[in-house]
């Protein structure tokens, strides 16, 4: 990409804020409107392929999530569609603007956010702010006071609770069969799910869990695999490139036994390291289980006595 192409787009998107400015501050149902993400951080800063994430705080979420005719306003859209923010807590509409200028707007209502002040934040929604934010408009002050509460040093990560350490193993073990099982009766498509979302949910989980046990709990692991090839494991790091498969039942069978090989010692790891127990005996039996339905896949049946 020339340096011109990276010069146009970033004017795209500052007239874009600059629309959106004064559009939040013309309506009376916008309290606050705030840049996250990497065009408000100074760490991993915006590059040519970053999009635009804005906070608003709103007396009514519906008016802008129940319909998209105000978006009109702000650019010219070619897309837009409502999904979850990436918390689950609320919406977001996200808006493919003229030019391929990719927009998220996230939506909050004003009274929850005061409430949230009552009853204190949750550290996740102040890690955004902490790591860059950039205050558009703030008409009651409550911008300007999650952003004061995020200027308080941010607590380390817990480490996990035995509990949830031992939801996460057991989980993934039941899934590792659970895909065999889809592999051998030939539903490709949940034997992939399982495999490259299911089991790659749990083992990402497990990649921070186990960079923060080797590393310190003051090793930043970001949020949901955000720079991971920066933080994790440089060992798992090698690892991955074998556990992703192809749309391709021997290339799924691949994937699924370099996946179970990579949480294996991650999740043992971390177990010892945090001083939990592990449930061996009944990783074992699913993984050997998966080992006699992968040597058996040329064969009509499927041997359970030969795996007990």
């Amino acid at each position: 990409m020339t340096q011109a192409t990276r010069d146009k787009i970033t004017q795209g998107y500052d007239e874009l804020t600059r629309r959106l400015t004064a559009w939040a501050e013309a309506q009376d149902g916008i309290r606050a409107a705030v840049l996250i993400g990497s065009r408000a951080r100074a760490d991993h800063p915006a590059d040519e392929w970053s999009d635009l994430d804005v906070l608003l705080v709103v007396r009514d979420m519906r008016a802008y999530t129940g319909q998209a005719e105000w978006v009109a306003q702000v650019g010219e859209p070619w897309l837009t569609f409502i999904e979850q923010t990436g918390d689950g807590r609320s919406l977001e509409r996200r808006v493919l603007f003229a030019g391929g200028l990719d927009v998220d707007f996230a939506f909050f209502p004003d009274e929850a956010l005061r409430q949230m002040f009552e009853h204190g934040a949750p550290p996740d929604a102040l890690d955004v702010f902490r790591r860059g934010a950039r205050v558009l408009i703030d008409k009651d002050g409550l911008a300007a006071k999650m952003l004061a509460a995020a200027r308080e040093p941010a607590p380390w990560p817990a480490p996990p609770a035995e509990g949830e350490f031992l939801q996460c193993v057991n989980d993934f073990w039941y899934h590792t069969l659970w895909t065999a099982k889809h592999l051998r009766r030939g539903e490709l498509w949940w034997a992939k799910s399982g495999c490259d979302e299911r089991l790659k949910y749990l083992l990402r989980q497990m990649l921070e869990w186990q960079a923060r046990a080797a590393q310190g709990a003051g090793h930043d692991t970001w949020l949901r695999g955000r720079f991971l090839e920066e933080w994790a494991d440089p060992r798992a790091l090698a690892e991955l490139p074998a556990v992703f498969a192809h749309y391709d039942a021997e290339d799924v069978w691949r994937a699924l036994l370099a996946t179970m090989d990579l949480f294996r010692w991650t999740s043992r790891e971390v177990a010892e390291r945090l001083g939990f127990s592990y449930p061996t005996s009944g990783a074992e039996h699913a993984a050997e289980m998966v080992r006699v339905m992968f040597e058996g896949r040329g064969s009509g049946g499927i041997s359970i006595a030969a795996a007990a």
